[in-house]
């Protein structure tokens, strides 16, 4: 349970950066992928329901989030490249540092896209990436690939189907049917990330000092 002050940060940070438009999307979204804990997310969220169906609009929210994200991955490569190792050991920890180096070893790009797309910290996997040396090119095709179709599909279900939508999450049935699919990728899931720590030769010092 987090502290209520980071959740009053939390919520300054996402009213300063609504408050800017495309310039607070894109300064949000490029230091979390770097470094800082609040997403783009509920930004993004909030622009586009407020874009009223503007196409062009939601298009262009859509592409300042996705550029920015990746943008910041690459810094956060460049870093864990050089200076990774005592930086990313104080945040994280072996264990995790170890499994998102194993998805970077086992699955490569593809790591990296489900990385994107997911609730797995694309910050960390940057660094480990940068750590093991992975290919600058396919670290930012791969992430742009999956941090665009996340963004993308969060702006096109809010901006242009948002109405429908909020219909539909007035439906019981929904909330059910949305816990027990939940649940059902919840179990798979847990096992699949427990299971990264065996069997996957590491490429980064994952070593305490």
């Amino acid at each position: 349970m987090l502290p209520g002050w980071f959740w009053q940060w939390w919520d300054a940070v996402v009213g300063w950066a609504a408050s800017l438009g495309l310039v607070g999307l894109a300064t949000v979204s490029f230091t979390e992928a770097i470094i800082q804990p609040v997403p783009p997310d509920p930004i993004l969220l909030l622009m586009v329901s407020e874009a009223d169906g503007d196409v062009a609009l939601i298009f262009a929210i859509w592409l300042v989030v996705t550029l920015a994200s990746v943008a910041g991955s690459v810094v956060a490569w460049w870093l864990g490249s050089r200076w990774g190792r005592p930086i990313v050991g104080r945040f994280a920890s072996k264990n995790n540092l170890s499994r998102l180096d194993a998805i970077i070893v086992r699955y490569g790009e593809a790591g990296v896209f489900i990385a994107a797309l997911s609730p797995i910290p694309y910050k960390l996997l940057g660094w480990v990436a940068g750590m093991g040396k992975m290919d600058r090119s396919s670290f930012i095709a791969a992430g742009l690939l999956g941090r665009g179709l996340r963004f993308g599909i969060e702006a096109l279900v809010i901006g242009v189907w948002g109405t429908e939508f909020w219909h539909l999450m007035e439906k019981p049935w929904v909330w059910l049917i949305a816990s027990l699919l939940g649940i059902l990728l919840l179990i798979p899931a847990k096992k699949w990330w427990d299971g990264l720590l065996t069997d996957t030769p590491s490429t980064i010092d994952v070593s305490e000092e």
